[in-house]
């Protein structure tokens, strides 16, 4: 058994992961608060993330993969809240920063965007940029280069997020319920 009541190593068997990737998986939706997890790691397909059994890898057309992460971490995710009510979000080990309380600024390598926008519906990125999306904020935040632009959704229902890979046009683009959106089509917000 775990310290938590139970045992990650079975859950890893069941699902077919290795014992340090369900550890790395666990941690991730522990910090995602049951909701979320952003992950890395070889046995995962590198950089990936889940919301709510939504899975994207970094091995994208490795659909056994994508179905032992979903499963693993659609059966975590109680276990993952109830975890992070008894240690406000982090599930430490050593060589991990310590946790910040929610009333304080985040590191960079933790929760990026303002806190007052609290949990995303959906976050990721790749190639040096990230997003957070917010629905019932209407907000998205993105991040390049160390600086956060905030960027107002209106009535779009961002549900799925591209970048595209080199060349020009819009770096980050959306999917929803009527049909594409760029980035350059939302209005800034000044925080």
């Amino acid at each position: 058994m775990d310290g938590d009541g139970f045992d990650l190593g079975a859950a890893a068997t069941r699902h077919g992961l290795s014992r340090s990737a369900a550890e790395t998986l666990y941690r991730a939706l522990v910090a995602g608060g049951g909701r979320q997890a952003q992950f890395s790691h070889p046995d995962l397909g590198g950089m990936g993330q889940w919301s709510g059994g939504m899975v994207q890898i970094g091995d994208m057309f490795n659909d056994g993969l994508k179905a032992k992460v979903g499963g693993f971490c659609a059966e975590m995710a109680d276990k993952a809240k109830a975890s992070e009510g008894r240690n406000d979000g982090a599930a430490q080990r050593p060589g991990d920063a310590a946790p910040t309380p929610k009333n304080q600024s985040r590191s960079a390598g933790s929760d990026w965007w303002p806190l007052e926008l609290g949990a995303p519906a959906s976050a990721g990125g790749q190639n040096g940029m990230r997003y957070a999306c917010f629905p019932d904020r209407h907000r998205l935040a993105v991040e390049q280069d160390g600086r956060v632009q905030l960027y107002e959704t209106g009535t779009h229902r961002l549900t799925g997020f591209a970048q595209q890979q080199g060349g020009g046009g819009a770096p980050l683009s959306f999917t929803g319920p009527d049909g594409a959106v760029t980035l350059d089509s939302l209005t800034k917000v000044e925080r």
